[in-house]
């Protein structure tokens, strides 16, 4: 079974749950890049391997292109999307007036108990980036922010946030698999010592610089043309 399946675990029929379930577990695989760029899905393919019918996997992917996760071209021509050097710019710009804030936003709502979980993502992030681990730095990433975020309810916003991650994720996966993850400046050491302070400025700018590092890794050229995994 591949990861797709492994995030949704679904029951044998068609039903809002189980079409619920696949988008979440399709939505997650496109947030931490496990679909890269320009790939093809192959809704027959992929309801095999669910062990479901086509019509729940053809509502979830319609559901992700309407996100612009995905590009439906036909029946049968269905694509993660390319990023090219506007979607790049808007993804950044919205990122950036929209994570900082929700951050800070969500200060007063981080216990301890969360403050424990955030620094657990944290050094999940460290050690991945001290092996080169770009998959398990990919995770450790999303969970890190999420935890953050996720400390307000607010559906809304934070629904906003990750659709500019399921956007933005398979394209950074390829960019941290060619270059690395060696030149990533941890801020996350940053940010939850702000969150242990109580410092709202501290923490909204610590996630800035975050999203900063991630934009430096764009190389000159990089958006000419989409890049291959």
């Amino acid at each position: 079974m591949n990861k797709v399946a492994e995030q949704a675990a679904l029951p044998p029929d068609d039903n809002p749950s189980l079409r619920e379930s696949i988008y979440v577990g399709l939505r997650h695989q496109l947030i931490t890049g496990r679909l890269a760029p320009g790939v093809a899905i192959s809704t027959r393919g992929l309801a095999q391997q669910l062990g479901v019918s086509q019509m729940p996997v053809r509502d979830a992917l319609g559901r992700l292109a309407a996100e612009g996760a995905v590009e439906i071209r036909s029946k049968r021509a269905i694509m993660v999307s390319m990023m090219t050097r506007t979607r790049f710019d808007d993804i950044m710009r919205c990122r950036l007036l929209l994570e900082p804030a929700a951050a800070a936003d969500a200060l007063p709502f981080i216990d301890t108990e969360r403050l424990r979980a955030i620094r657990a993502a944290d050094n999940a992030a460290g050690d991945a980036l001290k092996n080169g681990d770009v998959n398990a730095y990919m995770e450790s990433n999303f969970r890190f922010h999420s935890l953050i975020y996720r400390a307000r309810p607010s559906d809304i916003l934070n629904g906003m946030i990750e659709t500019l991650w399921m956007q933005f994720g398979p394209f950074m996966r390829v960019v941290y698999g060619r270059y690395g993850t060696a030149n990533l400046v941890d801020q996350h050491v940053v940010a939850t010592n702000a969150i242990a302070e109580g410092d709202a400025d501290a923490l909204r700018h610590a996630i800035e610089q975050d999203i900063g590092d991630g934009m430096s890794l764009i190389r000159e050229g990089e958006l000419d043309e989409a890049p291959k995994a």
